[in-house]
This record gives C-alpha cells, sequence and structure tokens, in this order.
C-alpha cells in the first residue's frame, strides 16, 4: 500500500494514515438536514470525500462509505408546514433530489444512507448511559451533556470551556447548569416526536451521528478512521460529537478528522443574508455535474472556493476537451483491436504521489491534463502508435476514476467498425459527399 498522509484537523498537522483493520478504511461523512434544495456548498462534502473514498479504492482498500440524511429537525417540521405536506413526503423528495444530485456530480452513493429516524431506540439508549454515568441529565424534560465533565473538551477546535464560558449569554431562564452544555433530547409538543422517561421529543443534532456511528460500526466500539464534513461543523458539532464518544465509548469517535473549506460565491462568502445561494440542481443544469466536479477539484479541499463564471466556465471547457480526445481515443484504439478493459496504465507514478498528499487534486489534475496532451499526440501520430495511445488511455482511464471524472465512450459493435472504416476510407479517396453522409450516420451513433 502506499503511504497517504492527511490533514487531521485533530492534531492540525499532516498524519500518516493507518487504518484499523489492515487493508480497510471506514469513513463517516455529515450528511445534509433535508428540508430544502441543496445548495451547491452541500456538494463540496460529496465531491471530496467521494474522492477521498475513490483514492483508496484504487490504492487497494476495502472502503465502508456512510453518509447520513437528517431527517429530523425544525428546519424540516417548518418547511413542512409551509408546503402543507408531512415530513416524510418532505424529507423523502428532498433526499431523492440529493442522490440524483450524488449521480450526477460523479459521486459514488454511499454504502450506508442512516438517518436519525429509523435508529431512534438506539438513541435513546446512548443517551440514558450518559444520563446513568453521569455525564448527561436531564432538566424539566430535556437532556443535557455535561461538558464540565469533559477534561479533554475542546481538543478538536482549540476552545476552551473557560472561554466558551465567559463569552456566553445566560438566559435567567435556563434550565443548564452551565451555559456551554447542549442539548442531547429536547422536549417538544409539535412535530414527529418519540416517548422517553424524560419527555416527549426529539434528539439533539449532535447525538444522532455518534449514535449512528455507534450503531453501524460497533465491532469496532464505534470509532472509525476517518469522520469528515464541512469546515463548519468542527465546532460545535464534531467537538460535541467526540464529547459524547469520549463520555460513551472512551474514544474520540474517529482517528482523522478531516474539513473542507467554504464556497464563496464571487469571492463572498455563501449565505441567506446575502441572497448569493446557488442551487445544485441550477448550476447542473446549466453547466452540467462533471464541470462543476471539476472546477471543485481545482481548489485544494481545505481551502476556499470561489464559484465565479469564469472558474465554471473554464471548468466546461476543460470537461469538453477531456471528453472529445478522451472519446477519439477509445474509437481508434478499439479499430485497432484492443479491448479497453484489459488496457492498464498503472499507478505507480506522480499523479497517485499528489493525491496521497492530503488529495492535492490541483496538482495531480495539472498531471492528468499533461497526460492527455500525450493521447492528444498519439492520436495525430503517424502510423498510429497502439502501444503508446493505449499506455495514455490506461493511465487517464484510472486517473478520471480517481478523480471521479465520469467520461463516456461509444463501446464499438462490428458493424460500427465497418461502418467508421467506410468513412475512413471515403476521407481518404477525398469521396466527401459518402464521407459526409457516413459522418452524419456516426454522429447519430454517438460514434463521432
Amino acid at each position: 500500500m502506499r503511504k497517504v498522509m492527511l490533514f487531521s484537523s485533530l492534531g492540525n498537522e499532516l498524519q500518516e494514515f493507518k487504518p484499523i483493520k489492515e487493508g480497510k478504511v471506514s469513513i463517516y461523512v455529515c450528511g445534509p438536514t433535508v428540508y430544502n434544495h441543496p445548495h451547491i456548498g452541500n456538494m463540496r462534502p460529496v465531491i471530496v470525500f467521494d474522492t477521498w473514498r475513490r483514492l483508496f479504492i484504487s490504492l487497494g482498500y476495502d472502503v465502508t462509505y456512510v453518509s447520513n440524511y437528517t431527517d429530523v429537525d425544525d428546519k424540516i417540521i417548518n418547511r413542512a408546514k409551509e408546503l402543507g405536506i408531512s415530513e416524510k413526503e418532505l424529507t423523502e423528495s428532498v433526499i431523492a433530489e440529493f442522490r440524483r444530485l450524488v449521480e450526477e456530480t460523479g459521486s459514488l452513493q454511499p454504502d450506508v444512507t442512516p438517518k436519525p429516524t429509523v435508529y431512534m431506540d438506539q438513541m435513546i439508549q446512548y443517551i440514558d448511559e450518559m444520563v446513568k454515568n453521569g455525564s448527561a441529565y436531564e432538566s424539566n424534560g430535556d437532556v443535557y451533556f455535561r461538558v464540565s465533565k469533559d477534561a479533554d473538551y475542546g481538543c478538536l477546535s482549540g476552545n476552551t470551556v473557560e472561554s466558551l464560558v465567559s463569552g456566553a449569554r445566560i438566559d435567567v431562564n435556563d434550565q443548564k447548569e452551565s451555559p456551554v452544555d447542549f442539548a442531547l433530547w429536547k422536549k417538544t409538543e409539535e412535530g414527529i416526536k418519540w416517548n422517553t422517561p424524560w419527555s416527549e421529543g426529539r434528539p439533539g443534532w449532535h447525538t444522532e451521528c455518534c449514535v449512528m456511528i455507534n450503531s453501524i460500526f460497533a465491532d469496532q466500539n464505534g470509532l472509525i478512521d476517518i469522520h469528515g464534513g464541512g469546515f463548519d461543523l468542527k465546532f460545535p458539532h464534531h467537538e460535541n460529537e467526540i464529547a459524547q464518544s469520549e463520555a460513551h465509548n472512551h474514544n474520540r469517535l474517529a482517528n482523522y478528522w478531516l474539513h473542507n473549506g467554504f464556497i464563496n460565491i464571487d469571492n463572498e462568502k455563501m449565505s441567506k443574508s446575502l441572497g448569493n445561494v446557488i442551487l445544485a440542481k441550477d448550476v447542473i443544469a446549466k453547466y452540467g455535474g462533471m464541470p462543476l466536479r471539476l472546477m471543485m477539484l481545482n481548489t485544494h479541499y481545505r481551502a476556499p472556493l470561489s464559484f465565479t463564471e469564469e472558474t465554471i466556465g473554464e471548468a466546461v471547457k476543460t470537461y469538453g476537451k477531456i471528453s472529445v480526445a478522451y472519446k477519439q481515443a477509445a474509437v481508434a484504439l478499439q479499430m485497432e483491436g484492443v479491448d479497453l478493459e484489459k488496457v492498464s496504465g498503472g499507478n505507480e507514478d506522480a499523479f497517485y504521489d499528489e493525491m496521497c498528499n492530503d488529495l492535492n487534486t490541483p496538482n495531480a489534475l495539472t498531471i492528468a491534463l499533461a497526460e492527455l496532451k500525450n493521447l492528444n499526440q498519439a492520436l495525430r501520430t503517424r502510423p498510429l502508435d497502439v502501444a503508446k495511445l493505449g499506455e495514455s488511455f490506461g493511465k487517464l482511464r484510472d486517473y478520471f476514476f480517481t478523480l471521479g471524472i465520469k467520461v463516456e465512450y461509444p463501446k464499438l459493435s462490428d458493424e460500427d467498425k465497418a461502418l467508421y472504416q467506410k468513412y475512413l476510407d471515403a476521407k481518404a479517396n477525398k469521396d466527401f459527399t459518402t464521407s459526409d453522409s457516413l459522418r452524419s450516420a456516426l454522429i447519430e451513433k454517438g460514434i463521432l
């Protein structure tokens, strides 16, 4: 196995990846709260951590990839009321849209997509066990985590309990022992709710991921290799997840914590207050899912990414060049009798060095585009150097899988090959009437 270096927010340093189980990788990525159309910010962790997943697969690891859909939340209740539909109708429709967007950006669907509503019994038990061990307490039907009991609190974000307390505004009606304690269970009278020893209500957001990880990876005592999400989740969400896991399982939930940067719109932070939120479905409808992915890969995943007409426009042009050249190479190789499934490019080169260096996709993409130039050069060489073209095609096929760049090419039947040969012969003989007619037929078949 190649050495993989990743930047873990837990420690804020590059660390060598060492799996819990030899040859296996467990990844959990915080998914969306499914109450409205996903925006392009929602798609960045999808693409980033799909690329991490693909890298580990390319290196020969057996990957278990989990990403949740948060299907119980105040936002869901309020949005369902606005639309006059049930919460389940709303969440299922948004999940269906999200799954479609995952596909269109070239991302693999997660192996497991847990929803909190399915794990409610486990959540109630998990919270009850923390109440019994003294790390949580009930107050007027709500249950809170006792942050003062966690000496390690702040290990991820660097926030100390003292600084958080000094900066907090304490409500005189607050039922919490400390203003920094956070809710594990919320008493409620509206929306979907469950009965517990404390009240009818629903779980706190920070608890949901902990319990789902604990349940899905029970054979690892709820400890996974990699936990991912957007930088905005680092505090308080991920910090609070670690606190609960330490109280319940005596571990930090994950050995490596990875966070992707924000998306800016024309160099301004995307936010509802600025009115510059861009929906993923609109971007994909206008530019395509692959250009959106390419645009994101062209910036390091931990850096802020600026969405502009220029950056997405360049990605559209790049994807067009990739598609044309790769398709032409596939056709040329098939015409030479090459079985494309057996073409190999190998992975002992600079591309994988960059990918294994904290997923340096901008540099890896530069190497892939340089290989595309080699492919174009091989296509123009006469007589055709089949071995060189095949090697270049094989490398790009492997690169594209790892980057998640989906490029379609035709699978030629014997009839297609005969038709294409007639076209080439007509061109060589300067029979333009025949070649134009055959060209139209080949375009219709998607071969040209």
